[in-house]
């Protein structure tokens, strides 16, 4: 993935992540994407869920092992409450998987289908989902379906990696994010990547 233009973009629109971009180097966006269809793909988010990057990735896998790694809506369906929370899963979190399972056999979209309508829209159609929010639906925006403008205000991560490289003296909040993050425009994908690999350079 070549992200020549948005980085010169970005480091013409703001001096302070041009300076994070030359300590961080390349972007590397690409190596993050994940693949499988939206099933597995909003479970996914949701273990992600309000927990560490390391936490999750140790419940996901456990989840998928389930499943022998291809998780499908029967087979979460036929799981028992216990099971998934045996994994890792919290009471909620159990819940929405399941009727994110049930949604899918009433007729989810495919990510096909997805790939094709803009990302307001993707969002609007998700969020109804139970236990989908908004930061959830960002997450499939950015991993999976490889859009490049989309800057998620109430990620943990971002708020930490802004506070920290703008030398904040508190969290910023999504308002605030967001108008910040105006001239990223079109690229802030891009720049929501280099907040938080910042988040492992040394202070």
């Amino acid at each position: 993935m070549d992200y020549t233009i948005a980085l010169s973009h970005l480091k013409q629109s703001d001096p302070i992540l041009a300076n994070l971009i030359d300590q961080i180097g390349d972007c590397k966006l690409d190596q993050a994407q994940q693949s499988g269809d939206l099933l597995f793909s909003l479970s996914r988010s949701i273990i992600s869920q309000q927990l560490s990057t390391k936490a999750a990735k140790a419940i996901h896998t456990r989840f998928l092992a389930l499943y022998s790694g291809v998780p499908t809506a029967e087979a979460i369906l036929n799981t028992s409450d216990d099971d998934l929370r045996n994994v890792g899963l919290s009471r909620s979190k159990t819940l929405y998987i399941k009727d994110l399972a049930q949604q899918t056999l009433n007729g989810l979209p495919t990510i096909t289908e997805l790939a094709m309508l803009e990302d307001e829209a993707i969002v609007q159609q998700l969020t109804q989902i139970k236990g989908i929010g908004r930061w959830t639906v960002q997450m499939l925006l950015i991993f999976r379906l490889h859009r490049w403008d989309v800057l998620p205000v109430d990620d943990l991560g971002i708020h930490s990696g802004i506070r920290r490289a703008y030398s904040l003296t508190e969290l910023p909040n999504p308002k605030a994010i967001a108008q910040l993050g105006q001239p990223w425009q079109p690229y802030r994908t891009i720049a929501s990547w280099y907040l938080w690999r910042s988040l492992e350079l040394k202070e």
